[in-house]
């Protein structure tokens, strides 16, 4: 069977199908490229075949159609877009986790700043992503590219006001701490009590003095001299993981 994939919802290679595979995300077809199967497609086609996802073949050229700026290896699948949580969802996906905790982004607008936080976000185990509804990037096709499988695995809720919602995460025992690279607290010296919040700013001024003024703590990451800022993807990155340090 080699028809072309009936809409736009898809991804390309291996790691990014077996994400989705394993995250549960409805799948509606696995493509393969025909003659270069080997051992990691068939172990794929198995593992499809045993979630009753139909598995068909196509040639590699049109595979490259489907996605051209993706580096697919051959292995293609049509998928249904993962879903964005309602806000009114929040309060459940905190309560059902061990240890919750989460990460707020605060108008981060490029869909691959987005999609390397949530990447980041789904390593480190954080249990849920939030952000601005309004002038803030949302959950794109670009960002799941980027996102490589992690948009499937961290529930993502857009918010209609960030400030409320972490009014309302303090209220519920949530410690809420910002990254600001001119605060006098290195996050390496500050108490990180438990559960967290971590808050990351965009890209043009970073966290807002409104939502600065709802944190409980500002810390700075530690830099060379002459250095004045990272990429938010990055300091986010560098926080949660020193969380992750310090909870094992």
């Amino acid at each position: 069977m080699s028809e072309q994939p009936t809409d736009n919802e898809w991804i390309g290679g291996f790691h990014a199908v077996a994400s989705a595979l394993e995250s549960g995300r409805p799948i509606r077809r696995l493509w393969l490229a025909e003659g270069r199967r080997n051992g990691r497609a068939e172990e794929l086609a198995a593992r499809a075949g045993a979630l009753d996802v139909p598995v068909a073949t196509a040639p590699m050229s049109r595979l490259d159609g489907w996605l051209p700026d993706v580096r697919h290896q051959g292995c293609v699948a049509e998928v249904a877009p993962p879903r964005e949580y309602r806000e009114s969802e929040l309060p459940g996906l905190l309560r059902d986790a061990d240890n919750p905790w989460v990460l707020a982004l605060d108008q981060v607008q490029d869909p691959h700043n987005l999609g390397a936080c949530l990447r980041s976000a789904a390593a480190a185990g954080v249990t849920a992503v939030i952000a601005p509804r309004k002038r803030a990037a949302g959950l794109t096709v670009s960002v799941r590219k980027v996102a490589a499988g992690a948009a499937e695995r961290v529930p993502f809720v857009p918010v209609t006001n960030l400030s409320r919602a972490l009014k309302r995460l303090q209220d519920e025992g949530f410690w809420v701490v910002g990254l600001d690279g001119a605060a006098e607290t290195s996050l390496y010296d500050a108490d990180l009590p438990s559960p967290v919040v971590w808050v990351a700013g965009g890209e043009a001024k970073g966290i807002r003095e409104l939502t600065a003024r709802h944190c409980d703590l500002l810390v700075a990451i530690p830099m060379a001299a002459g250095m004045e800022s990272l990429n938010v993807s990055v300091a986010t990155g560098v926080a949660l993981f020193e969380t992750v340090r310090r909870r094992r």
